[in-house]
């Protein structure tokens, strides 16, 4: 009998758990609509790509948020709308102009931001309406409603894929970081024991690779067979 699959493995729960005591907190808009913030320094999260921007609030709170491209010690940071949309602040999607770049959106309003968070990115308000349409850094469009957040500019830490990082132990300690093992083995590549596509005399799946879209909880994982096409009458 072979032993389970990896990906079932790891959703039942292991050491691939991500490090959370090493993260420096969640990093979320603030929750007051209308407020100043001054940027008191920046600060390395493993679980982030961009790095962190430290802010003490004018209530007094001291909160993280994801650091815009060009933003300073000492800078001034503000939350609401009719505010003018500069590099830093956050505003509802219905005050931005189009053609903004934005990051951080919420999927709904008060979520604290979900949409665009990695370094480098940042995606563009295309249209205004009953919903804001964006354009995401994949280059999908997508509908917001209108009164959710996004912060103005680029995520800072852009080109952070360009610097090599030389050898394989230096990715196992990048990825670990986030639970993600390093290196992934087809399951082409393994014997049989260890994985059904294992064995043979060269490496051939032998089998449909894809998992039936009815197939049950915990055996649902990999690739799931594409929709069946509807044939034009």
């Amino acid at each position: 009998m072979g032993k389970r699959l990896k990906q079932q493995r790891r959703g039942r729960g292991s050491i691939h758990r991500a490090p959370s005591h090493r993260y420096r907190g969640k990093v979320k808009h603030h929750p007051v609509k209308i407020g100043t913030g001054k940027i008191e320094g920046f600060v390395h999260c493993p679980g982030h790509t961009a790095p962190l921007a430290k802010v003490r609030y004018s209530t007094g709170r001291v909160g993280l948020m994801l650091a815009a491209e060009g933003t300073s010690m000492g800078d001034e940071v503000k939350i609401g709308a009719s505010i003018r949309p500069m590099p830093g602040n956050t505003i509802p999607l219905s005050e931005i102009p189009e053609g903004t770049p934005i990051y951080n959106i919420e999927a709904q309003i008060g979520d604290g931001g979900k949409f665009v968070r990695a370094a480098g990115t940042f995606a563009t308000v295309v249209s205004q309406g009953a919903r804001t349409v964006v354009q995401l850094p994949s280059g999908q469009f997508k509908s917001f409603n209108p009164s959710c957040r996004a912060t103005i500019g680029i995520v800072a830490g852009g080109g952070r894929p360009e610097k090599p990082l030389l050898k394989a132990g230096k990715r196992v300690h990048v990825l670990r970081s986030k639970a993600k093992k390093y290196p992934n083995v087809s399951g082409v590549a393994m014997n049989p024991y260890n994985h059904p596509h294992g064995g043979g005399n060269h490496q051939h799946v032998g089998k449909p690779n894809t998992v039936s879209r009815n197939a049950p909880p915990g055996r649902k994982v990999g690739r799931l067979s594409p929709k069946k096409k509807q044939r034009r009458r």
